[in-house]
């Protein structure tokens, strides 16, 4: 019997995440791209577009947030491919047979991507840095920031998650990658909402990452965040309970014989 097989329920997790890790070192071009997508984004938005948006601030400085948070978005979203594509080669099935529950398996995704996102999101800020973003926050600042990207990543994975369930095919689940890159646009994060036209302004300012943006660039500030830390956290909330309870029943039925 497989080593595998006899652990420990528990001891499945960090396994099934060291696999889903190794394979994305394996995919080394797929990951150049993901950890350095939104650093090029950043830089074509500041030195492209900076000049002629007016935020205040300097542009480097509005727009990192929202680029933060695409940034955890797109890289949260290649979970449902990875988790497709396990469906698709039976690798789900041969887990099965060794007693390895779904909540491992999926777990082992969202663990990886999770800590894929948060190298991708140190780099993005050392590029920040680089070009000229000096932060003012203090410590607790920056702890709830780092906080609520945490929580939108892990969020955001487990949504990615049950897509790649309820996906036919991991072309299908990237989809989902276009989505998530789609987002943020239509929020508060790369020009003020009151700019925009009357019909998108209620839904950027109502959707999930405007109060997350909002909030990372507020705190990185040193400014008044009020409640906007606390709705953003509820958004995660509401989407990690949602999306691991559907996670699960998804995976019941693509796995039932």
């Amino acid at each position: 019997m497989s080593d595998l097989a006899i652990r420990p329920a528990r001891a499945h997790w960090p396994t099934m995440a060291a696999r889903c890790l190794r394979l994305s070192l394996r995919g080394v071009d797929a990951l150049i791209i993901a950890l350095l997508l939104p650093v090029i984004l950043m830089l074509v938005f500041v030195f492209l577009f900076g000049g002629a948006i007016q935020t205040g601030t300097a542009y480097v400085t509005y727009v990192l947030p929202a680029v933060l948070v695409l940034c955890a978005g797109y890289g949260a979203s290649l979970t449902a491919v990875g988790l497709s594509q396990d469906i698709k080669d039976g690798i789900i099935d041969r887990f099965r047979s060794m007693d390895v529950g779904g909540p491992a398996i999926m777990a082992g995704h969202v663990l990886a991507s999770t800590a894929r996102n948060v190298l991708s999101l140190v780099l993005v800020f050392g590029a920040a840095f680089a070009i000229g973003f000096r932060p003012s926050a203090g410590l607790a600042g920056w702890l709830l920031a780092a906080g609520l990207l945490l929580a939108f990543v892990v969020a955001m994975s487990w949504l990615s998650a049950a897509v790649g369930l309820l996906a036919r095919s991991p072309e299908a689940a990237g989809g989902f990658g276009f989505l998530m890159l789609f987002l943020p646009y239509m929020s508060s994060g790369f020009v003020p909402i009151e700019t925009m036209p009357e019909a998108i302004r209620g839904f950027a300012t109502h959707q999930p990452v405007t109060p997350i943006i909002d909030s990372v660039r507020g705190l990185m500030l040193g400014q008044s965040v009020g409640t906007r830390p606390m709705v953003a956290l509820a958004w995660c909330a509401g989407i990690l309970v949602v999306s691991v309870a559907l996670s699960g029943v998804l995976f019941a039925r693509r796995t039932a014989r």
